[in-house]
């Protein structure tokens, strides 16, 4: 049996290397059957099949519906007017011109617009919580609810882009900021109802409640561009695309450090790719989900088919897989990112009230500059646990051709027993320092190949 924590620097793995020759092997001993060089060529079908938007030409300037950009008057009934009357012409591009145009409450979106931000524009959202209601629905961190409307926000629709070089602006001083403090009831309270099959209907969290809302969230959609805008101040979540297929984020810039603000998470999304964007985030910057516990398995929607290539990531985490995967994860590519700084590059999270499977993840050719942690499997996450026998699957995953500067830790895992993590493969990996190489429980078919770390090459396989 291995201990709880093995090889806290490459000291002790020299000792280990020496000592357990029965578990860490040559890479030529390791059962690496489910990789093949030729797995990638699955991206690029994807990236072939991948469907853009058939948005028509004509255009609706929210001047000419009464917007003025004196950043005090309300822009919002000019913008939805714009957007009525694109939509009684079969759609068309919405132009929110240079200047600043403030919005006393969300933007509803519709089938074949296009919201185009002009250079110079700025979009800015009300600061006041009220501004949001009506609910709608949504999905809060995996489960389904009636919540605050996302600032921009789209349901049952087809066709849609939000594109320009402009700015969406969620209000520094918006109320919502602080609600992350407020939120801890509301939060137990969803858990159990997700956790327990409560009705949808029954899960009410508008006035009164403290889940706050995402700056963009897209639901149950097809065809999705998000293209060149700058987000900034968001109140949860960034862009959150729900249920959505053949969807495409491309050069967006995110800056928004406020508590939970990842940069893009694609929750129960299928045909997506996340190209040439600039994360800049309070939490993580990528984040692959599909839904939480009960409400997550009932739904059944994985993550599956999704590309994401040429990114700079700088947020507290890198990559995120969960932990609300409940749904399951399939098919995912990651390669040439680029993580700058933070807690940890690859961050791969569930616990035992999750079930789902995590399959067939590819991720080469990253350049990393410092980390906390490089590899991360928290598998047996105890935040919000509720007692659940629903063991998660992460399997057949491959890292290869990674390059990191400086990480505190090289790789930790903690899996649980009934479910170890499993055939995951690192291969071609260089890190120029590091303080601590692992700190595991519970692998199975795990393959370190060609590592060199400290100047050292090794080579390691666990059973």
């Amino acid at each position: 049996m291995l201990s709880t924590t093995l090889f806290s620097s490459l000291r002790k793995i020299s000792i280990c290397l020496l000592l357990m020759q029965c578990v860490v092997l040559s890479s030529a001993q390791a059962s690496t059957h489910f990789y093949k060089k030729s797995d990638w060529k699955q991206m690029d079908v994807i990236l072939k099949k991948i469907e853009s938007p058939k948005i028509p030409e004509n255009t609706f300037v929210i001047t000419d519906f009464g917007a003025k950009s004196d950043g005090a008057s309300d822009a919002r009934p000019a913008i939805q007017k714009a957007i009525a009357a694109a939509v009684a012409a079969g759609g068309g591009k919405v132009i929110i011109p240079a200047g600043k145009w403030l919005s006393n409450g969300p933007v509803h979106l519709q089938s074949f617009i296009n919201l185009h931000l002009a250079e110079g524009a700025t979009l800015l959202f009300s600061a006041a919580a009220k501004d949001y209601l009506p609910a709608v629905f949504t999905r809060w961190e995996g489960t389904e609810i009636y919540g605050y409307s996302p600032l921009v926000y789209a349901n049952n629709v087809t066709d849609v882009a939000i594109t320009g070089t402009g700015t969406i602006d969620g209000n520094a001083n918006s109320e919502f900021h602080a609600w992350h403090t407020q939120q801890a009831d509301d939060i137990a309270a969803l858990r159990k109802m997700g956790f327990d099959g409560v009705p949808l209907e029954k899960r009410q969290f508008a006035e009164g409640h403290f889940l706050r809302p995402s700056l963009i969230q897209i639901v149950n959609a097809k065809r999705v561009l998000l293209e060149g805008y700058t987000a900034i101040n968001s109140p949860f979540w960034v862009n959150h695309l729900v249920y959505t297929d053949h969807a495409q984020m491309r050069k967006v810039k995110v800056n928004s450090m406020f508590p939970n603000n990842d940069g893009i998470d694609i929750d129960s999304g299928r045909w997506v790719v996340i190209e040439d964007n600039h994360f800049r985030t309070g939490d993580d910057s990528v984040v692959i989900k599909s839904g939480r516990d009960l409400d997550g398995r009932t739904i059944g929607r994985p993550s599956e088919n999704v590309v994401v290539r040429n990114n700079i990531l700088d947020g507290e985490d890198g990559v995120g897989l969960g932990s609300e995967m409940s749904g399951g994860i399939k098919n995912v590519f990651f390669t040439d990112n680029t993580y700058l700084k933070g807690s940890s590059v690859f961050r791969l999270k569930a616990n035992l009230d999750r079930g789902g499977s995590v399959e067939h993840v590819r991720i080469r050719n990253t350049k990393i500059g410092e980390a906390k942690y490089l590899f991360w499997f928290d598998l047996s996450y105890v935040a919000g646990y509720l007692g659940g026998n629903f063991p998660s699957k992460y399997h057949d995953i491959v890292f290869e051709n990674i390059v990191a500067e400086k990480v505190d830790t090289f790789f930790i895992s903690h899996a649980p027993q009934v479910q170890p993590l499993e055939n995951v493969l690192f291969k071609n990996i260089q890190v120029k320092s590091a303080k601590q190489f692992m700190d595991f429980t519970n692998l199975k078919n795990v393959t370190f190949t060609d590592l060199q770390i400290n100047g050292q090459t090794l080579s390691a396989h666990f059973e």
